[in-house]
């Protein structure tokens, strides 16, 4: 399900407002099968500026138009929708399969694994359109692999933007909880039932 903003962006929860851009950790995005090393990290910026491709744009080497992008982020995150502004020409991708939480997935494993979700593309040249997650599935994302196995017979696959949006949680994906345990146990921390009349104890 695709939204096409025919409507006030900011009732229908796809204003910048639910923009994940911020959350995204741009330093270790990467891409399988770019023409140029790194050029994978331009088509990730603010919403408002999804058609601005001054800085660049992702695409695949000649005659291959098969990309893998693998997207990680700084907490985890829900996500709620996907949009992706393509190449004109055919060049534009025409599937999208995704995999969370996954890791080091190259293209053997994302032609034998199962998509958490696939979606059939439109030519997305004015970034009208957001795909629409079954979100129940896309809960507690730390990170997110966009597979993009074909276009539209172009001779390579081009991406000038990739967006999503959801909601950040407070859960920081570099911080490790730390458990204490209690080696000597102070009998003054620790009513007995008689003390506390029974029934519950507090923690």
């Amino acid at each position: 399900m695709a939204c096409l903003h025919d409507h006030s962006c900011e009732d229908h929860e796809c204003s910048s407002d639910w923009s994940l851009y911020k959350h995204i950790d741009l330093s270790r995005v990467s891409a399988l099968n770019e023409a140029v090393s790194g050029s994978v990290k331009s088509v990730f910026r603010a919403w408002e500026q999804r058609l601005n491709s001054s800085e660049g744009h992702l695409e695949s080497n000649r005659g291959d138009p098969e990309l893998i992008v693998f997207i990680p982020f700084t907490s985890d995150v829900k996500i709620k929708s996907i949009s992706i502004v393509g190449g004109a020409d055919g060049t534009s991708p025409a599937k999208m399969r995704v995999f969370i939480n996954r890791e080091g997935i190259d293209f053997s494993d994302a032609q034998s694994m199962q998509a958490v979700q696939e979606w059939d593309l439109a030519e997305n040249l004015q970034g009208v359109l957001e795909y629409q997650t079954r979100y129940s599935r896309f809960q507690s994302v730390g990170n997110i692999t966009l597979h993009f196995p074909a276009n539209f017979g172009g001779h390579t696959t081009q991406i000038h933007y990739i967006g999503l949006k959801g909601e950040a949680t407070q859960l920081k994906r570099d911080v490790v909880a730390t458990v204490v345990y209690e080696i000597r146990p102070n009998p003054s921390d620790h009513k007995t039932h008689a003390e506390t009349g029974g029934g519950f104890s507090q923690v």
